[in-house]
């Protein structure tokens, strides 16, 4: 089986997508946190969803490379300025596909 390589002017192999699916705890809601998530999300390339949670967390659905993923994990872990994250629960699986955008839901 080949490598899949980028279209570009270096060849750069291409990792299989992953999933990110996260839980962020703390004072993350009512300070622009979902609206700032998918815009982080956009500028990354990303797809999925973020939403508000009924005990107070939110929740986030995000596809992508590794690499970018952990790009922005690192920034949900500090949220928007706003934004006080006291914990994130982070669980990896491989990416579905599914999703064609990064939108928020409810």
């Amino acid at each position: 089986m080949g490598m899949k390589y980028a279209a570009g002017k270096e060849r750069v192999a291409l990792e299989a997508n992953k999933r990110l699916d996260a839980v962020v705890r703390g004072r993350v809601q009512g300070v622009g946190f979902r609206q700032s998530t998918e815009a982080q999300a956009h500028m990354l390339g990303l797809t999925g969803w973020v939403a508000n949670r009924r005990d107070g967390a939110v929740s986030v659905v995000a596809e992508g490379s590794k690499p970018v993923l952990e790009r922005f994990l690192m920034w949900l872990q500090n949220g928007p300025a706003m934004a006080h994250v006291d914990d994130v629960d982070i669980y990896w699986t491989e990416a579905t596909g599914e999703f064609r955008s990064f939108s928020v839901r409810g």
